[in-house]
């Protein structure tokens, strides 16, 4: 629309498909394009935003693949990615959003988005804790935490669970969770630093760096020399592996994610399933879109516990759109310490 203000849009577009190996900072570039700070005319339902954070986790390890047949589509050649984030509404044609206000859901890798579908995202109501908090812990990270442990696991006071990749934006809310119902907690993580926050910061009772143990089982039957009841898997590989021989009877295993078999071609075999027989364990993968009907029923409980200081959350944040590349690919190799996310802009 002429006379319209027009600003630049940065954006990280991919470049190249990563379908084995490590992703590379060179898979993907800072482009520029230009916005109008206006919905264009004759788009319905619509918002444009400006976006303020963004969230890099370990499922759109899969979105720089092409593959097909996914829960979540690839991204495209060419294109801005998009992920979650936070944003702030610059213009509406929806009628229920308005200029100024927050929400979070997917948005676009850059700092100006269109929305054609608001419906997906959800308004922030509560702007009296940080509003990072909304690309993890008041997010998808903490409704994965709470689904998982919560839904999936039927946890009990005086359980005995294990968390691994346990310092990650999800692993180090389903160790507090734990805590505050009175079970026993322990997490893995790949460095000593990490290792040090779980027990210090976090609380659990104990805590191991997995790349120094030689022997998984060995690590997991001196922690749990009775058996593990609940495991929230985020790992995958040798680690299911060793905990399936470590479970007890009735134990459950909620399957969040397996970081450690994203970028190899050849899956790792996984020998020990015929434990889930005798030890009656029920395993179950989910994806936490399904569950989002009980947002409201999670910040209810998590609200009061930040303000009365019974929940903490670590992230590591990059700054500007620029470090989004390095940001992201860091997560696969462990280099974020907490949850990993982008300030893309302060206001």
């Amino acid at each position: 629309m002429a006379g319209e203000e027009s600003v630049r849009n940065k954006q990280v577009v991919l470049k190249n498909y990563v379908n084995a190996g490590l992703p590379k900072e060179s898979d993907m570039e800072i482009k520029e394009s230009s916005v109008q700070l206006k919905v264009p005319e004759g788009t319905k339902d619509a918002i444009l935003v400006k976006n303020l954070y963004l969230s890099c986790d370990p499922y759109m390890r899969n979105r720089l693949k092409q593959i097909e047949g996914s829960y979540v589509a690839s991204f495209q050649i060419g294109s801005p990615i998009n992920g979650y984030g936070v944003a702030k509404v610059v213009d509406s044609t929806h009628s229920g959003y308005k200029k100024g206000d927050l929400i979070w859901g997917i948005t676009g890798w850059e700092e100006y988005t269109l929305v054609t579908a608001p419906d997906t995202l959800f308004k922030i109501q509560h702007t009296d804790v940080p509003l990072t908090y909304y690309s993890g812990l008041l997010g998808m990270a903490g409704m994965t935490a709470y689904v998982g442990f919560y839904e999936i696991c039927s946890p009990k006071k005086g359980e005995y669970v294990y968390v691994s990749a346990a310092s990650g934006a999800v692993g180090q809310l389903v160790g507090q969770f734990a805590k505050l119902l009175g079970c026993y907690v322990v997490g893995s993580a790949g460095s000593k630093e990490k290792v040090d926050l779980l027990k210090s910061k976090f609380g659990f009772d104990a805590a191991f760096n997995y790349k120094e143990e030689p022997d998984l089982d060995a690590a997991l039957k001196r922690h749990f020399p009775e058996g593990i009841d609940i495991y929230f898997e985020n790992v995958g590989g040798k680690m299911l592996d060793a905990v399936l021989g470590n479970m007890r009877v009735h134990g459950r295993i909620a399957a969040c994610g397996m970081i450690s078999q994203y970028s190899k071609e050849q899956l790792d075999a996984v020998h020990n399933l015929i434990y889930i027989i005798p030890k009656r364990i029920r395993m179950q993968g989910f994806i936490v879109t399904d569950f989002y009907h009980l947002y409201p029923k999670y910040l209810e409980m998590i609200i009061p516990q930040i303000k009365e200081g019974k929940i903490t959350y670590v992230e590591d944040k990059a700054e500007g759109l620029e470090s989004a590349p390095t940001a992201l690919i860091g997560i696969f190799t462990g280099r974020n310490v907490g949850k990993q996310l982008v300030v893309v802009s302060h206001d």
